[in-house]
Parts: C-alpha cells; sequence; structure tokens
C-alpha cells in the first residue's frame, strides 16, 4: 500500500502506549500447546517465499471485510473457493508465484463473511502456496498506524491461529505497516504476540519492521522475536529521483546483516504506464529502482512478494482480471516486470544493455 495519513504525535503516542499495554494485560487469550523454544528452530531461507499480494481495491484499508478483487461479499464458500483456485493459478502459471499475501482485520474474521473468505486461505493452500495473513487497520481516522480496537484485534487472532495453526501452508503477519509505534513499543508488541500464540511455530510468523516496514534492523536485533522472518517494505516513489547503485544503497541499509530472515512482502512500482524494466534507463527513477532492488533481492536470496499482484484499478497491479467474473483468469500488464520479479526469485534473464 502506499497512501500516508499523519494523526497528532500526542495522539498517536497515547493510543500506541493504551494498546501495548492491554495487549501485554490480555496475553493467554487462546490456549497453547508445544512452546516453541527461543532459538531451537529450522534454519530460515527467506528465498522460500516467491509470491505476490492479492487485494482489495480499496488498498485493504477497510472499516468493513476486505474483499479481494474479483471477489464479493455475496460469494458462497464454494463459489469463492472456485474464483480463488482460479486466481492462484494464474498467479502460478503467469508469474511462477508460489505465495500468496493476504489482509485480514476483525470486521473479515470476527463477522459472516470469514466463512467465505477462508475458501481463499483454503484454495491458495490446496495449490501448495504459502500464505502469508497480515493485520491491517482502518481506514480514515484509524490509519495512523496502530492497532484499531485491541480486544477486536485480539479476537481476530484467536479465530485465525485456531483455525490455521496447524496449517504449514499459513504464515502469520501480526501487523501491517506499524508506523504508529516506536520501534521498541512495536517489538514489544510483536513479542507479545508471539507469548500469547506459543502454539504458532516461530518460523510460521513474519515479524514487519519498524514504522512503515521500512526497516528491519531493529526488530532483527531483539532476541525476543529470534527465530521468525522479517518483513520489509521498499517502494520507488519513496524518493523522486536515485540511481541504481542509490537504490542498492538504500535497500541494503535498510536490511543490514538481516537478509536470511527478511522477506520483502511488499515492493512495487508502475506497470500499467508501459515502462521497460529490462533495459536500463537511467533517467527513470523507477527503472533504476526495480533493476536495483530485484538484483538485490537474487544477490542476498531474500524471498520477495510484489505489490499488487492483482489489485483491480492500481497502476502499479502486476496482473488484471479477465474473463467471466464467474471463472477469472489474469493477464499479465507488463512482461519487462515480471521478468524482472522471476530474476529475483532466481530464474530468468539479467537486464539487457
Amino acid at each position: 500500500m502506499r497512501t500516508r495519513v499523519r494523526t497528532s504525535r500526542t495522539t498517536r503516542r497515547f493510543r500506541a502506549l493504551l494498546a501495548a499495554t492491554a495487549l501485554v494485560v490480555s496475553a493467554g487469550t487462546l490456549a497453547v500447546s508445544a512452546p516453541a523454544s527461543a532459538s531451537g528452530h529450522p534454519t530460515l531461507d527467506s528465498s522460500r517465499f516467491k509470491g505476490v499480494n492479492w487485494a482489495d481495491p480499496r488498498d485493504n484499508y477497510a472499516d468493513d471485510p476486505v474483499v479481494l478483487s474479483g471477489l464479493s461479499t455475496s460469494d458462497t464458500y464454494a463459489r469463492t473457493f472456485a474464483k480463488a483456485t482460479r486466481v492462484i493459478a494464474a498467479f502460478r502459471a503467469n508469474l511462477g508465484a508460489d505465495t500468496v499475501r493476504l489482509p485480514v482485520n476483525p470486521y473479515t474474521v470476527n463477522g459472516p463473511y470469514w466463512k467465505s473468505y477462508r475458501a481463499v486461505i483454503d484454495a491458495a493452500g490446496r495449490q501448495g502456496f504459502k500464505v502469508v495473513l497480515s493485520y491491517w487497520e482502518g481506514t480514515g481516522a484509524r490509519k495512523d498506524g496502530l492497532i484499531d480496537d485491541t480486544a477486536a484485534y485480539r479476537t481476530m487472532w484467536d479465530t485465525v491461529v485456531r483455525a490455521y495453526r496447524a496449517d504449514p501452508h499459513v504464515y502469520f503477519e501480526p501487523m501491517n505497516e506499524p508506523h504508529g509505534y516506536t520501534d521498541t513499543q512495536w517489538a514489544d508488541i510483536a513479542a507479545d504476540w508471539l507469548g500469547t500464540y506459543r502454539s504458532v511455530p516461530r518460523d510460521r510468523v513474519f515479524v514487519s519492521g519498524a514504522g512503515y516496514n521500512d526497516h528491519v534492523t531493529s526488530v532483527c536485533a531483539d532476541p525476543r522475536l529470534r527465530g521468525t522472518y522479517l518483513s520489509m517494505h521498499h517502494y520507488g516513489f519513496w524518493k523522486d529521483y536515485a540511481t541504481y547503485d542509490q537504490w542498492v544503497a538504500d535497500l541494503k541499509e535498510r536490511i543490514g546483516d538481516c537478509a536470511g530472515r527478511t522477506v520483502a512482502d511488499e515492493f512495487g512500482a508502475p506497470m500499467t504506464t508501459g515502462l521497460d524494466y529490462n533495459r536500463p534507463d537511467g533517467a527513470n527513477n523507477f527503472v533504476n529502482y526495480v533493476q536495483a532492488v530485484t538484483d538485490t533481492f537474487r544477490e542476498l536470496h531474500m524471498g520477495s512478494v510484489y505489490w499488487p499482484g492483482l489489485r483491480t484499478g492500481d497502476t502499479y497491479t502486476l496482473e488484471e482480471l479477465t474473463g467471466a467474473p464467474g471463472r477469472p483468469w489474469l493477464a499479465t500488464t507488463n512482461r519487462s516486470g515480471a521478468d524482472r520479479l522471476a530474476w529475483g526469485w532466481g530464474r530468468g534473464k539479467p537486464v539487457r544493455d
């Protein structure tokens, strides 16, 4: 996601402290089993994640259920499963993806739509996809980088974890872009999540980088978060212009020495505007950016999840819906963008001079 809204520092600080305190007080609401040890976990390999985001046309910020592009709240479980099966298959056929990142919020999980929304997760898992479920806050005044409602947030995760903790295809990301919290506050909340849901193996948790997921160095250094994957976001619009080398340096600074644990589960650039990412163009910021980050992902053997694989009406979308609404398929909007994505995943060909 790419829009940014600010609130007053006083309000953000108060809500941050309130939410952090409430999370600690409410810890332990879900029965747990087989706690993960502090250091005993399989070797992390972020390169396992080759994926895309599937998003609500509203950018996943919503004060009601998130409805992924091509789906409807009126769809039954069976209809949602059928649609999602085709979309997931198209992600694999068109891009070679094996991972999809999906939003969750309390309106989706704690209400009647959860029965249907689960079909997306199930359809992806049935095809062997890894599924990253990430909490997204609301919109308007709620879009401040803070957990909107701690009780509803906890109930949501209780339900999601209970449903999928035994499913090895499903990964849990406690919050998307927690920019309302300081680095320390966010690490405290992430550690509390791990302590509460100890039945979830640590290597199936994505701890977001601090701020707008824009750096992972602070969460990587926190021993309480050992054994988890880290998620990072990185976008070309963050700078009006940078050279290829400057983009490489910018990305590596945000990762530090944590590449083995880090998945870039959002990065993106315009795909429907005709840019050619397969050829150097030093004057174009986005071409420099896409080539730099995908080369770096490949060099560091990092996983990456493009934003968005599918989002109706988004110039960054790499796929668009085709076919009848009940039998959707996808078409690639920019072949050169798909080529760079594959290159970052360790496949394909380098940029042509």
